[in-house]
């Protein structure tokens, strides 16, 4: 039997493309992935005089101590614009948008 380096090291060279491709491709598409703030059938809701917040079911009232984010305001998906907005600011009992500092 006669070895032919040439072949086995093209081999070698197009396997690790090959490798390199296919890892390109998994990151890529797991960096496009935003994580939604609530599952289907909830909406979030936020701790009056807190930065906490909490999913309720559609069609249920906020539980005691949470409110509604204001219209417009809503985060959906986790580090969008809305859910950092809400890391420095909050609601007080009256509804206004204060600063949570």
């Amino acid at each position: 039997m006669i070895r032919r380096p040439f072949r086995t090291a093209v081999t070698r060279v197009a396997s690790g493309v090959l490798a390199s491709a296919v890892a390109l491709v998994t990151l890529t598409a797991c960096a496009g992935y935003r994580e939604d703030v609530c599952s289907e059938g909830e909406y979030p809701v936020l701790s009056v005089g807190g930065t906490g917040s909490a999913c309720v079911s559609n069609g249920e009232q906020p539980p005691a101590g949470f409110a509604r984010y204001p219209e417009g305001k809503v985060p959906r998906q986790v580090d969008d614009k809305w859910d950092k907005y809400w890391n420095t600011h909050t609601l007080d009992k009256k509804g206004n948008i204060i600063d949570a500092g």
